[in-house]
C-alpha cells in the first residue's frame, strides 16, 4: 500500500536524524569503496554500540578499515572517525540547546513531507473512486463509502506520523 510505504520513508529519513544518542542506522547510507566495488558498509563491517554515545565499526577484514574510513569522513554523518588500527570509533558530542532546536526544525519538515504524501495518495484513491463512479462501475453510495475509508485510512496514517514526530522531538530536546 502506498500510504504504508510513504509512512516508512518518513520514519527511515527521521532515523537519520542525530539525536546525540549513538544510532547506527545513521550509517546506512554510507557506500564504501572496496574491492574494487561500491558496497554498504554493513556488508563489510560489524557495526555496534557500546554506550550512548559511540558507534564502534569493526571490520570483517582489516584491510578495508581505511577505506570505511575514508567513506564515513565524506558522508553525511557529521562525525569525524577514530581509526585504531582495529576498529573506527564515531563519539557523538552532546547536543547545544541551538543544535536540537535546529533537529527539531528538521524532523517537522520530515514529519510534513510525509502528511503531504501520504495526502497525495489519498487524492489519488480518491481520483480513481471518482473515475469508477463515472463509468458506472461503482454506486454513488459505494464511492462515498470508499471517499470515507480512505480519509480514515489518511487520518490513521498521519496519525502515525505525528507519534513518530513527537517520539523523535522528544528524543531530540530530552537527551543529556
Amino acid at each position: 500500500m502506498r500510504m504504508e510505504a510513504a509512512i516508512d520513508a518518513t520514519l527511515r529519513e527521521m532515523s537519520h536524524v542525530r539525536t546525540g544518542r549513538a544510532n547506527p542506522a545513521i550509517l546506512d547510507k554510507v557506500v564504501v569503496e572496496a574491492y574494487e566495488q561500491q558496497m554498504p558498509l554493513k556488508q563489510l563491517a560489524t557495526v555496534g554500540v557500546p554506550d550512548a554515545h559511540t558507534i564502534v565499526i569493526k571490520p570483517f577484514d582489516r584491510n578495508t578499515l581505511a577505506n570505511i574510513e575514508r567513506a564515513i569522513s565524506k558522508s553525511d554523518v557529521g562525525l569525524t572517525p577514530v581509526n585504531d588500527g582495529n576498529l573506527i570509533r564515531l563519539n557523538f558530542p552532546p547536543l547545544t540547546a541551538e543544535r536540537r532546536q535546529e533537529l527539531v526544525k528538521v524532523i517537522k519538515k520530515l514529519a510534513e513531507e510525509g502528511r503531504v504524501s501520504v495526502r497525495n495518495v489519498r487524492r489519488d484513491a480518491n481520483e480513481d473512486i471518482k473515475k469508477f463512479e463515472k463509468k458506472k462501475d461503482m454506486t454513488e453510495d459505494d464511492s462515498h463509502k470508499a471517499v470515507d475509508e480512505v480519509q480514515k485510512l489518511t487520518d490513521k496514517y498521519i496519525e502515525k506520523i505525528d507519534e513518530a514526530f513527537k517520539k523523535k522531538e522528544t528524543e531530540i530536546t530530552q537527551m543529556r
